[in-house]
């Protein structure tokens, strides 16, 4: 990140203690997804998230005014990035608009999840997948339980993070701003018009839509990477990814304060679950 871009957000959140920026940024998010949840009815899903990237992209673009020379390395990255990001949000929202957003959200980490223990063999990470296993069978077989459909989008989101995870590092290593960022979240928004368009019609350009969005596009992307990218520079990474490890729950706690969507207590144990897991994969992954 350059000077320019870092010395507001260094100047905001310099005195505030990093574990709480992460918390600040989850938070930002979870509220972002319930906001948007709210929109379906007027754009769909699909026309939900082509707003959220478009406004993301803009207000990223005038923030970092990222430069169009890439060498051809950067810009097969930035392209894989977009598409990623396109994917990833597209199948969230589709999630969203059939089950609670705490399951959506809670069935979504298994992708972070599973990039914290790929390829190990140590037997402390087999407790971990199937504590994560029974969180799912929980969250999905109660009685009265969860549309298999949102559950299926659910899970492509989650796949779709673990590449993002993967991709995100390739990025970081090829860039040294956030004018990558910036590029790629065009990319996923030229990918995300057509099913926005479609979904959404000229209903997408009313202007309290629009107003909609911004807040949006401000909650869900720009605000909780801002944040984050602060405290990591002055926390370790593997606090930080147990840090995350309660998205889950507060994903829970924002349908339910938000959307009153409330889980049964078998489902809320299921979130107990994931939650758990990550926070052991994490621990062991970076021990």
């Amino acid at each position: 990140m350059d000077h320019a871009g870092r010395l507001p957000v260094a100047r905001l959140t310099g005195g505030v203690p990093p574990t709480a920026l992460v918390l600040l940024g989850i938070v930002s998010v979870q509220v972002g997804a319930a906001l948007a949840k709210q929109l379906f009815v007027v754009l769909g899903s699909s026309g939900t998230v082509t707003l959220r990237l478009v406004m993301a992209a803009l207000i990223l673009l005038a923030i970092w005014r990222p430069s169009l020379r890439l060498d051809r390395r950067t810009l097969v990255t930035v392209l894989t990035y977009g598409a990623v990001l396109a994917a990833m949000n597209l199948c969230f929202y589709a999630s969203l608009a059939r089950i609670p957003l705490g399951a959506a959200v809670t069935i979504e980490f298994l992708g972070p999840l599973a990039v914290a223990i790929a390829g190990s063999r140590r037997w402390l990470d087999g407790v971990w997948v199937l504590l994560a296993g029974v969180g799912v069978v929980l969250l999905t077989g109660v009685q009265g339980g969860l549309l298999w459909t949102g559950v299926l989008f659910a899970l492509a989101a989650g796949a779709c993070w673990a590449a993002y995870i993967l991709v995100t590092a390739k990025l970081g290593s090829q860039t040294t701003d956030g004018g990558g960022l910036a590029l790629a979240m065009v990319v996923g928004s030229v990918i995300a018009l057509p099913f926005g368009i479609t979904s959404a019609g000229t209903a997408i350009l009313d202007p309290l839509v629009l107003a909609a969005g911004f807040a949006v596009a401000l909650m869900s992307s720009v605000i909780p990477y801002s944040l984050e990218l602060s405290a990591l520079r002055r926390m370790p990474p593997r606090v930080f990814g147990i840090l995350m490890s309660m998205e889950p729950a507060i994903g829970a706690l924002a349908g339910l304060l938000l959307l009153g969507e409330n889980l049964r207590p078998a489902q809320w144990v299921a979130v107990c679950c994931v939650v758990i897991a990550s926070i052991g994969a994490t621990r062991s992954a970076k021990a």
